[in-house]
């Protein structure tokens, strides 16, 4: 009976997932605060912020194309994408820091800096992740090739 309602439990409602999200969130989150600490605000721009979610973009992107082709179990790209895709780049990006310091420099008068920063994270977030997703493909087209050739 129990193993049956444990079968019916909605995979985000189960504690090893949750812990995966949790455990990947912890570290992302200790990420970004290593890199808030190394990366201070430059002429109040909110470089340490502009920067995770660039990287966390770019991350992303590269895990996702990865686990896609990697042609590992479901089960097994399941756990990773929860570990490192929702609770690592989760943590450790920040849309609301994100909105709140481009709302805080417009509303400094900043203008052209804040519309600059939402613009920038934006296009290069996007982009970023573009650039994520072909190196993942790229990486596994390499792979292939060299086991090919064996």
């Amino acid at each position: 009976m129990r193993a049956q309602r444990r079968r019916k439990r909605r995979a985000h409602l189960r504690p090893g997932q949750l812990l995966l999200v949790f455990l990947g969130g912890a570290a992302g989150t200790a990420g970004r605060e290593a890199v808030t600490l190394l990366l201070p605000a430059l002429h109040g721009f909110p470089s340490a912020t502009f920067a995770v979610n660039i990287l966390g973009a770019l991350l992303l992107g590269l895990l996702l194309e990865s686990l896609d082709r990697a042609g590992s179990s479901p089960k097994s790209a399941r756990r990773m994408r929860l570990l490192l895709g929702t609770g690592f780049m989760g943590g450790f990006t920040t849309y609301s820091t994100f909105a709140v310091d481009a709302a805080l420099l417009l509303g400094a008068g900043s203008v052209g800096l804040g519309v600059l920063y939402a613009l920038g994270c934006v296009v290069l977030g996007a982009t970023a992740s573009w650039c994520g997703i072909l190196l993942g493909a790229t990486r596994r087209r390499r792979g292939a090739r060299a086991e090919d050739a064996r």
